[in-house]
């Protein structure tokens, strides 16, 4: 069966009460939708940084979560100096402490994560597929890998897609709307 595949760039997923501390205002502004239903890419970003470094221009993606969660690549993590943890979105435990910065303030916090590879999908397409909940991918044509592990991520009203991060699609010449195969 065939999935589509998203590419995850770096990200911040922000709390409200951080997002104005911030930014000083709420006005997490559209700048484009994404494919899940009701998530976008805003037009604010963010400065991460570490003792060691900075990466700059990083996005803001809403709406505002419960949490504050930066979502970065293996490679973001050497360049900053960090070694997060692979976790799922909104397990933070044990994850990295860095500052962000907006241009009204800045916000030292936890939650700094490598995001773990995971399929968008909706319980009726589970039952439908009759999928397990950790599965394997194959992704790439020209460079063909294998990925283990592959969660689901089960919510109402998700189109089925597979996020990888930037590692992943590079090592593998794949970009956002390419096509895995779950073996």
């Amino acid at each position: 069966m065939r999935v589509r595949i998203g590419v995850s760039n770096r990200h911040v997923h922000l709390k409200k009460e951080d997002f104005i501390k911030l930014f000083g205002n709420d006005n997490l502004e559209v700048d484009k939708e994404l494919y899940q239903p009701g998530q976008f890419a805003s037009k604010c970003k963010v400065t991460v940084k570490t003792a060691k470094n900075e990466i700059k221009n990083v996005r803001v993606l809403g709406p505002f979560r419960d949490y504050t969660q930066i979502e970065i690549s293996r490679t973001d993590a050497y360049t900053l100096g960090l070694n997060p943890p692979v976790r799922t979105s909104g397990d933070l435990d044990g994850s990295e402490v860095v500052t962000l910065v907006g241009p009204c303030g800045e916000l030292i916090t936890n939650g700094c994560i490598i995001a773990d590879r995971h399929i968008h999908i909706s319980e009726e397409d589970v039952k439908k597929y009759n999928l397990n909940d950790t599965l394997m991918v194959e992704i790439g044509s020209t460079k063909k890998s294998i990925l283990y592990g592959v969660h689901l991520k089960i919510s109402p009203g998700s189109k089925m897609e597979m996020h990888i991060d930037t590692d992943d699609a590079n090592g593998n010449l794949v970009k956002t709307g390419d096509e895995g195969e779950i073996k």
